[in-house]
């Protein structure tokens, strides 16, 4: 099914009905502030292996990110976060920004990868935040597209639901979706080694630091 809501005042009782669906082990496709991604609660490791099978890749290699609630939510779900890179963090988010961080206990193994990491965001689209809030705890994200070419994101959500509407339980209708990922950083080997995984809608230039790419 697709649902259309308002991308700038959510619908509290269809923002209900999404979560239901995610509390129910649903799989949904979303507006997040870059392009449309398929989620679903973190929780959940069966919603993550239909979202595996759909993507086309094996659980135990997944690189997934969560988006929380908010900046302050961050800590929750991270451990040893380094001053530099908390402000770094406070400075840009909500915004197009994956940061990949020391995971803490209560991300669920099945989520972490296996340097037990995680990738964080916190988003600037009311949507995505009303979710996560009527949720209760992170979504799970990972972009949208088809094949490995960036100009190939779908961005129409009528279009969206045509191509999947019988490989997810919901379509979220937010408006048009973006054409560029965000940008992926490592932080989890400390400010002194930060390291560019993935150059998208996040302006390195706004970073304001020095990192290096990925070897």
């Amino acid at each position: 099914m697709i649902l259309k809501i308002h991308p700038e005042n959510p619908q509290e009782r269809l923002i209900e009905q999404v979560t239901e669906c995610l509390k129910n082990g649903g799989v949904i496709i979303y507006p997040t502030d870059t392009v449309y991604g398929l989620g679903c609660d973190i929780h959940n490791k069966k919603a993550i292996e239909i979202i595996c099978r759909i993507k086309g890749i094996k659980p135990e290699k997944s690189l997934f990110s969560c988006i929380c609630e908010d900046f302050k939510r961050i800590g929750d779900y991270t451990v040893h976060v380094h001053t530099p890179i908390f402000k770094l963090m406070k400075r840009v988010l909500p915004g197009p920004y994956t940061f990949i961080l020391e995971a803490s206990r209560n991300i669920p193994r099945h989520f972490q990868s296996k340097r037990k990491t995680v990738g964080i965001r916190v988003v600037d689209n009311a949507i995505a935040n009303a979710i996560v809030r009527s949720l209760g705890n992170p979504l799970l994200t990972t972009s949208l597209k088809d094949g490995e070419d960036i100009e190939s994101y779908m961005t129409n959500p009528e279009l969206i639901h045509e191509r999947y509407e019988n490989l997810v339980d919901m379509v979220i209708d937010g408006g048009e979706g973006g054409v560029l990922g965000s940008t992926i950083l490592d932080c989890s080997l400390g400010e002194d080694n930060i390291i560019l995984i993935r150059e998208g809608a996040g302006s390195l230039t706004d970073l304001g630091i020095e990192i290096r790419e990925q070897k």
